[in-house]
């Protein structure tokens, strides 16, 4: 049996009513009482109406907004690889728009530098000392378009910003606005002059996902809009703030995560390190990653509790540009996206967790 036909098998069987019905019992004992945290509960009610705003713009990609809403609302960086003109800029434009948040557009370009990002000290004469200019990166949102034509060097300037929401330069600290994300495209066709994104700056990125062409139907609808609208802008309503959006962010926190979903997660990542197809497995930053978003989808889901599905449908934009595989299934055309498929439905696929 070669090594692929190991890896899979037949589908694990999907959690059922009954199991969630049993977590729902499990997180109202923990919480010690019958009712969602108020935040809690505004806060998928929330998310549901930024999507809902977003699509006014984003014609036929619900599943895409409601996506990225999750990684909002996880804290998380993303990454968007996919091809030219599928309105990568403007869905991060209109989610902006629509949170209410300070939205700052950095071209990536080879002689791009670190702190054309972060921001220099300028001598001031008056005053006869350094005072501190900060760069674009000072913003509640970051879209870095196509940071893969930027150096390593200036790739590596977002490092710092995008795991501890600050950046240093000399030996002084300064502390991001709240809440900070940043997400960055990549096209994945032009490959000259470009500098592929680190391991390490992979890492960093909380989920990675692919627009899609929209089909027949949502591009007709597309034009007909823009007939109707008779101009390229499009108005959209602030639906949040900043403040609003970091409570949010906290509420997800409240979603109970049950220690047989937990042990699921665990499990997912870990299959990640054993399978023989993989080089380098996700590193324990994926499970982390897979504890955040799924809390996210559940509160997006209105529950205040994570169920496996929760766990399944997230997991592949989660984990998957954390592997590195093995140079002979890269040459096969083997994607990363397809290990975790084969490890949730396969034969050797991490257990449904039963309670």
């Amino acid at each position: 049996m070669s090594e692929t036909e190991a890896a899979k098998g037949m589908p694990a069987p999907p959690s059922t009513g009954g199991h969630d019905s049993v977590l729902a019992k499990k997180a109202e004992e923990a919480r010690g009482s019958n009712k969602i945290d108020e935040v809690l509960a505004a806060t998928g009610a929330m998310g549901q109406a930024i999507s809902t705003e977003v699509q006014k713009v984003i014609i036929g990609k619900s599943h895409v907004i409601d996506n990225v809403m999750v990684d909002i609302l996880s804290n998380g960086n993303l990454l968007f690889e996919d091809f030219p003109g599928l309105a990568k800029t403007l869905m991060t434009n209109t989610f902006a728009d629509a949170l209410g948040c300070d939205f700052k557009r950095v071209q990536f370009t080879p002689d791009l530098l670190p702190a054309d990002i972060t921001g220099t000290n300028i001598y001031d004469a008056k005053k006869g000392e350094f005072t501190f200019k900060p760069g674009p990166i000072f913003c509640n949102l970051l879209l870095s378009d196509e940071i893969n034509r930027a150096p390593p060097k200036t790739q590596a300037a977002l490092l710092e910003a995008m795991q501890e929401k600050q950046v240093t330069i000399g030996v002084v600290t300064h502390k991001l606005p709240s809440p900070f994300l940043t997400m960055a495209t990549q096209n994945p066709v032009e490959q000259e002059g470009t500098y592929p994104l680190p391991e390490a700056q992979l890492d960093r990125f909380m989920m990675k996902m692919m627009v899609g062409y929209p089909d027949r139907a949502d591009e007709n609808e597309i034009l007909q809009r823009r007939i109707n609208r008779k101009t390229d802008e499009v108005e959209v309503n602030s639906i949040t703030d900043p403040s609003i959006v970091v409570k949010m962010q906290k509420s997800c926190e409240e979603v109970y995560v049950d220690r047989s979903v937990r042990e699921y997660m665990v499990d997912i990542v870990a299959r990640t390190r054993e399978d023989p197809r993989v080089l380098v497995g996700s590193s324990p930053r994926g499970s982390q990653a897979l504890l955040k978003t799924s809390r996210a989808v559940a509160a997006m889901r209105g529950r205040d509790f994570v169920t496996p599905d929760d766990v399944k449908s997230i997991a592949e934009l989660a984990v998957a540009h954390r592997i590195i595989l093995k140079p002979e299934h890269q040459i096969k055309g083997l994607e990363s996206g397809e290990i975790i498929r084969d490890i949730l439905h396969g034969k050797n696929a991490a257990n449904v967790p039963t309670v």
